[in-house]
């Protein structure tokens, strides 16, 4: 069996082209176009790709984008200052403060400052618990671009073992809720698993999220199973890799994205997705309850 490799950038593309359409609708009806204000802190380099990624694919459909650069050591309550008044600026539908932040910052309390109603990355606690019990305003961008690539592939979760490798919050523990809410059967596995092998080997869906290159193997894996990898690591000789052995899984699962191609640029198309569902959400006065709206706690 060889798998049939799930292009990812093909299906960012579909979704970029159905952002387009949406953003000149908006703009043809109300004269307002969608904003995302992108804030970073320090000089990391990926990060700073990162951010030039999601800027260049705002420009790409038409979404307006504000940067704001800090340096590593600015007092963070500069930077909740300014998330404060992007809260309050109606031409910003969406904030997002691109990771890691300095060890200095209580990341807690930077990400729980943004509006649920502007929080596209979907961190907030508001959209955290939504996807508990399925009211979320916006899915974190990574789990949701792995639902849209099953959903292209016509891939069924209804009853479904699935297994999800990786337990961070902003990857593995919503991706598991997200799956749960489509009535799949969901395990979750993290660093402190004993035996994984056991666990991979009953799923027909894998999801691998745990930053460890290859960290699968061939026989950690059920013939037949559908494998998205979401890991990207990069080697000593400068590759990236997933966290999955690509030719050797390839081999026997299905499904399989590559790395990179895979679900990456997904991450950033569901960005786009959920600052234009904010800007019509905003031009339809649909707001979250007032309860979420409590400034973060303010720690001495």
């Amino acid at each position: 069996m060889t798998a049939k490799i799930i292009d990812g950038v093909a299906v960012a593309k579909k979704i970029r082209d159905d952002c387009r359409g949406r953003v000149q609708r908006i703009v043809a009806q109300s004269g307002t176009r969608p904003g995302l204000a992108v804030i970073i802190v320090g000089s990391d380099p990926a990060s700073q790709i990162y951010v030039r990624n999601k800027i260049r694919a705002c420009a790409n459909v038409g979404i307006e984008s504000l940067r704001f650069d800090y340096p590593a050591d600015v007092n963070q309550d500069a930077v909740i200052d300014r998330i404060t008044r992007l809260n309050d600026d109606p031409a910003v539908h969406g904030i997002l403060v691109q990771l890691p932040l300095p060890p200095s910052f209580d990341m807690a309390r930077i990400l729980h400052s943004i509006s649920a109603d502007k929080d596209v990355d979907g961190f907030h606690l508001y959209n955290v618990g939504g996807l508990v019990v399925g009211g979320t305003v916006f899915p974190p961008c990574t789990p949701y671009g792995v639902l849209k690539l099953l959903e292209h592939e016509h891939i069924a979760l209804e009853g479904r073992n699935v297994v999800v490798v990786g337990a961070s919050n902003i990857v593995g523990k919503p991706m598991a809720l997200m799956l749960m809410q489509h009535e799949a059967t969901v395990s979750i596995c993290h660093a402190k698993t004993r035996d994984l092998a056991q666990f991979t080997i009953l799923a027909d869906i894998l999801v691998v999220a745990a930053g460890y290159p290859n960290l699968i193997q061939p026989e950690m894996v059920r013939t037949g199973a559908v494998v998205i990898d979401v890991g990207i690591n990069r080697l000593g000789d400068g590759r990236l890799v997933g966290d999955v052995n690509f030719d050797g899984v390839a081999a026997k699962a299905s499904y399989i994205t590559p790395v990179p191609g895979g679900v990456g640029p997904m991450t950033v198309s569901m960005l786009l997705v959920n600052t234009i569902t904010s800007c019509e959400r905003w031009q339809q006065q649909t707001f979250v309850p007032i309860f979420s709206k409590f400034p973060a706690r303010v720690t001495k």
